[in-house]
């Protein structure tokens, strides 16, 4: 099984090489949009690893906060905002479940690929963990702010498949009991080569998947990703 944890401690220019891969059409911008404007907004970013979304929303945003349990992920952020000549930014290494980041501060809290990981890192009780961290998105955000979570809907998948039953409980809990609304696209990754495709797919999804990847002998990996977003105003 894959050490994420490990992964985002000490490997996380690899990490950066792949999700740079994804969503090569541009698909996600695009998305975030019709959920919401983001122009001249206040923006806080849990879980924001490499900076991903931190770099696609800083040219429209007037201030994001990208937080990150992971310093070695934040500072592959830091550079990589910085060559954009970015300023309009700050990182804050902190958990999920406890961000350092004022009350009443935001117009919109975006989590992308990261309260997934609670369904197998607290298996017994992921529902309240998660919760925290729900809780920390909308005590940061001003009234009639957003709440925008980017979750996984399968990788090497054309059509929406969560990787596994626990995640698609917990989607389920995000629509039917935690009332937000949801959407998905496609964000395919994109290589230079197949060889390289297989490589990446390799170090974060394993050698199963890494062989599938090989014998469709093509450097375009299909994903699904969905989106669910909630009004501020709208009670935990």
């Amino acid at each position: 099984m894959t050490d994420y944890k490990q992964i985002y401690q000490t490997q996380a220019e690899q990490y950066e090489y792949l999700v740079a891969h994804e969503d090569y059409e541009g698909n996600i911008l695009r998305a975030l949009l019709g959920i919401r404007p983001l122009a001249n907004t206040i923006i806080v970013e849990l879980g924001a690893g490499t900076g991903r979304l931190t770099r696609l929303l800083a040219p429209l945003a007037r201030q994001i906060i990208a937080c990150d349990i992971a310093q070695p992920m934040l500072e592959v952020a830091r550079q990589k905002l910085q060559q954009a000549g970015r300023h309009n930014w700050q990182t804050v290494v902190c958990d999920n479940r406890a961000v350092a980041v004022a009350g009443a501060t935001a117009d919109i809290a975006i989590i992308g690929w990261s309260l997934g990981h609670f369904i197998s890192w607290y298996a017994g009780n992921w529902r309240d963990e998660i919760g925290r961290c729900l809780a920390e998105m909308s005590r940061t955000l001003r009234p009639g702010g957003t709440m925008i979570i980017l979750e996984t809907l399968g990788t090497n998948q054309r059509t929406p498949t969560p990787p596994s039953p626990g995640l698609a409980v917990y989607y389920q809990w995000l629509e039917q009991e935690q009332g937000f609304q949801s959407a998905w696209i496609r964000t395919d990754y994109q290589y230079p080569t197949v060889a390289e495709a297989v490589a990446s797919i390799r170090f974060f999804f394993g050698e199963a998947m890494a062989d599938n990847i090989a014998r469709t002998n093509s450097p375009i990996v299909p994903e699904c990703t969905g989106l669910w977003w909630r009004r501020s105003d709208k009670s935990l």
